[in-house]
């Protein structure tokens, strides 16, 4: 099938798949024409790194899930570790975020939100705190 129809039938646009195939994520057979050519096994890779980066894997992560995946001899313990390494990464971003939603709430609640000029948001993010100069 082309590209058209491989973007159709996996969800992604035509210039994603393009790009997979620009860093060798994937590599559709060509046609006499030179027109890539997708088979069904294309199209599940395809829907596999889409839902490997729906979840967060980085590209390079899902090309080692990929070549996992396609591993029949893999031990399943490197692709749980590959996951949890990826679990602990989302969770420093969420303490992270939590920890700005904690000083931006704070901030806000200091700010009057009036007409006078001082600000305790653009203060915090000048790093001034009120009564320092």
């Amino acid at each position: 099938m082309n590209i058209g129809n491989a973007a159709a039938q996996s969800g992604l646009p035509a210039k994603t798949i393009r790009y997979y195939e620009e860093i060798g994520l994937i590599a559709p057979d060509r046609s006499l024409n030179g027109y890539r050519d997708f088979s069904v096994e294309h199209l599940h890779k395809l829907s596999f790194v889409q839902r490997a980066r729906s979840l967060g894997f980085t590209v390079e992560e899902c090309r080692a899930l990929l070549s996992l995946y396609e591993d029949r001899e893999r031990a399943s313990s490197d692709v749980k570790t590959l996951a949890k390494e990826h679990l602990g990464q989302i969770s420093a971003k969420i303490t992270d975020l939590l920890t700005m939603q904690a000083t931006l709430s704070e901030l806000i609640e200091k700010c009057h939100g009036d007409n006078r000029p001082d600000c305790p948001i653009l203060d915090g993010l000048a790093g001034k705190q009120k009564g320092k100069a």
